[in-house]
């Protein structure tokens, strides 16, 4: 078992346990992008300043079926509690369906498509290593408050309505290409983190989430903060901030000064709010996001008569890989190899099989 790996197992539980970000939003212009929250593998930095590595494009599988290259998936269904059996290719087409627009540049699809595949590894070995009781033998489930986004193909009818042909055979043809494929760091499947957007760079796993990992470190993806809904206001009353901070942080202390209700100390050059007062304690960013339903944790506060308005910047926790940014770095002639070694720094892409 390689060194890092009691590491990445505490990273996992870590991300697990985070919600999945939205990332269907209003959509850049000339993109459609409606979806509801999805899973959890969630957000991603860009690389600054990583080697340049060569890029032979984009393969697709040799004389391999998709199908048969790895065991089938064992799935959760949540409301019948079976557990149902579901092809790699299946899934990995459901998962794109659920967690990016069919909108998107194919080299972005394809880019999910790798992320999406390498996180049902990852977390088929790390079920295998440390089961959890819940599962009931599966390998996750289709609960996405817990486990990446999947759509059953009837779902993804329903989802897409009138645009399934074609956007179920776009996203197929994408995933075909790159079935084979996972990002691997020292052999073993990454956390393959992503996120809607970031502030314009992307987060590390540590100031994220308390647990470092070598390739989800912040990288620039200045591509973010043209996407729409970059920047968002959202304003709270008194009374409804009271509500939100004495439930998320039980036995707070306010005090009678208003605007000294949410102070910000310290922010990482990635913008996350990393410390932050809270009445009479001292929270993350993150812990703020949640609490307050910010859609990320850069943010700015400000207090005007009886509201706090919060600024945020981004959308997700800025882990990993970007999906807007991805999108704009296909949309620029970048493959999905060039885009997946951008956001997860010193990453291997392994072909299975």
């Amino acid at each position: 078992m390689k060194k890092y790996i009691s590491q990445l197992l505490a990273l996992s539980l870590s991300v697990m346990v985070i919600p999945a970000i939205p990332v269907y939003i209003s959509g850049r212009a000339g993109k459609s992008a409606e979806k509801p929250e999805t899973s959890v593998t969630g957000d991603v930095p860009e690389k600054s300043e990583a080697p340049e590595i060569p890029d032979s494009g984009s393969e697709a599988p040799e004389e391999v079926p998709a199908a048969e290259l790895t065991e089938p998936y064992r799935v959760l269904d949540m409301a019948s509690g079976e557990i149902i059996e579901v092809t790699v290719r299946d899934y990995v087409i459901g998962a794109v369906c659920a967690e990016m627009p069919a909108s998107f540049h194919e080299e972005a699809l394809k880019a999910q498509a790798v992320a999406a595949h390498t996180y049902a590894e990852r977390q088929r070995i790390r079920e295998s290593r440390n089961p959890t009781a819940d599962l009931m033998g599966a390998d996750f489930s289709n609960d996405t408050s817990k486990y990446q986004g999947y759509f059953t193909q009837d779902q993804a009818r329903q989802f897409l309505g009138e645009a399934y042909d074609e956007s179920y055979a776009k996203i197929s043809a994408a995933v075909d290409e790159v079935l084979p494929y996972i990002l691997t760091y020292e052999d073993e499947p990454i956390v393959a983190a992503f996120h809607s957007m970031s502030a314009g760079k992307t987060e590390s796993a540590e100031n994220a989430w308390g647990a470092s990992a070598p390739y989800l470190i912040p990288v620039e993806s200045s591509y973010d903060t043209a996407a729409p809904g970059y920047r968002e206001e959202i304003r709270l009353t008194k009374e409804v901030l009271r509500q939100k901070l004495e439930t998320a942080f039980a036995g707070i202390v306010l005090g009678e000064d208003f605007s000294s209700w949410i102070r910000t100390e310290e922010n990482s050059d990635s913008g996350t709010v990393l410390k932050a007062w809270a009445g009479d304690r001292i929270v993350s960013g993150n812990e703020l996001r949640l609490a307050l339903s910010l859609r990320s944790a850069c943010f700015d506060v400000r207090f005007e008569g009886e509201e706090a308005v919060f600024t945020t910047r981004g959308y997700g926790h800025g882990v990993g890989m970007s999906q807007y940014g991805a999108d704009s770095m296909a949309d620029e002639g970048r493959s999905w190899k060039e885009i997946l070694r951008h956001y997860y720094s010193g990453a291997e892409v392994f072909r299975m099989g």
